[in-house]
């Protein structure tokens, strides 16, 4: 896992990244921290994920991908359902969800530049080192990155 400091959302605007990924709730909320940043800047990843059903249990695991078109840049955001839902105190990250969404992330992107930030670590409250080494498992071989945000 290479790892490099600043803002996901503009390196992705920038041509860093074909892919951009974000652990989402199952409940199509995103309210807060870098879901939120992703609802607000690219409404196309918010509307791929009320095109999911609210609260489906089902969907912890699996991803839905919005294709962003600005200027003459393009790239995906994969909304990674890695937790059921997102009230309450406690962990809520669901590592083996988190499994499954990057074997979904390494299909649908394989060759491709993934970027990401701490899935699973901030707000849903999961260990990071055990989240890494889930993601570095998954995506062994492929060109991906954590962004630590810096403004």
């Amino acid at each position: 896992m290479r790892t490099i400091d600043g803002d996901l959302l503009q390196f992705a605007l920038d041509g860093e990244f074909d892919a951009i990924v974000q652990g989402c709730n199952c409940q199509c909320a995103m309210g807060k921290g870098i879901a939120l940043s992703i609802k607000q800047r690219f409404p196309e990843a918010y509307a791929a994920d009320l095109a999911t059903v609210k609260g489906d249990r089902s969907k912890l695991g699996s991803i839905s991908v919005a294709e962003i078109l600005r200027g003459h840049r393009t790239f995906c955001v994969v909304n990674g359902y890695t937790q059921l839902h997102y009230q309450g105190s406690g962990m809520k990250a669901d590592y083996a969800a988190i499994r499954n969404v990057m074997k979904a992330v390494k299909a649908g992107f394989a060759g491709r530049r993934i970027g990401y930030p701490r899935i699973g670590a901030g707000l849903a409250g999961g260990d990071w080192t055990i989240i890494a080494a889930i993601i570095d498992e998954e995506l062994d071989g492929e060109d991906h990155t954590l962004v630590e945000y810096r403004p």
